[in-house]
């Protein structure tokens, strides 16, 4: 979804506002970083868990920065942001949340005028913005109750040692034989058993 947000924007940027205009690099940037900081995320979650919270919060803050672009290109020109009130809000939801914007949002918004687009990528930001809410909470949730990955690599490392003590009993390194007359430990110097004799 992210990443149809970031085509849909850099159309949208090159159609409908000027070269030289900061607005074209903010908004690029920002659906840029929306995307790129949920694939990073993702990858730093084999390291870091923390790294991961982090930069999937980022990639949210990018979104919501973005939405808030979109609805100044509104506000400014007079145009109109979708409520639930209007008749084309319901069918543009659908359209938003189906399998088929996957295939044909290119084509489809060379056939939308700007307010079109505009109320379409603000969709797009809110339901993206609402399912990487619910993976922040998932995140934090695991952290807090499992911990972090250096800690749960600790664990691991812990409950495998002790599952081998447990399945290998007779093993040298988990018993103690103070009886068996070859242990190291229990044979005496002869040196040290001639000076106990002589005392």
């Amino acid at each position: 979804m992210t990443e149809i947000i970031y085509d849909i924007t850099y159309y949208f940027t090159q159609h409908y506002l000027q070269k030289g205009d900061r607005t074209v690099d903010q908004m690029v940037q920002a659906a840029r970083s929306g995307k790129q900081n949920i694939a990073e995320g993702n990858q730093a979650a084999a390291t870091s868990s923390e790294t991961e919270i982090k930069l999937t919060n980022v990639a949210k803050a990018s979104l919501e920065e973005l939405l808030d672009d979109y609805e100044d290109y509104l506000r400014v020109r007079d145009m109109q942001q979708w409520s639930n009130l209007h008749p084309r809000y319901d069918k543009m939801r659908q359209y938003a949340r189906s399998q088929q914007i996957i295939k044909d949002y290119g084509q489809t918004i060379r056939r939308m005028n700007d307010e079109e687009i505009a109320n379409l990528c603000i969709t797009l930001i809110h339901q993206a913005s609402f399912m990487l809410h619910k993976l922040l909470i998932t995140m934090q949730n695991r952290f807090v109750t499992e911990g972090g990955i250096k800690e749960r690599m600790f664990q691991s490392r812990l409950n495998y040692r002790n599952n081998l003590k447990n399945q290998n009993p007779q093993d040298p390194q988990n018993i103690q034989n103070p009886q068996n007359p070859q242990d190291p430990q229990n044979i005496q110097n002869p040196q040290n058993s001639q000076n106990s004799l002589k005392r």
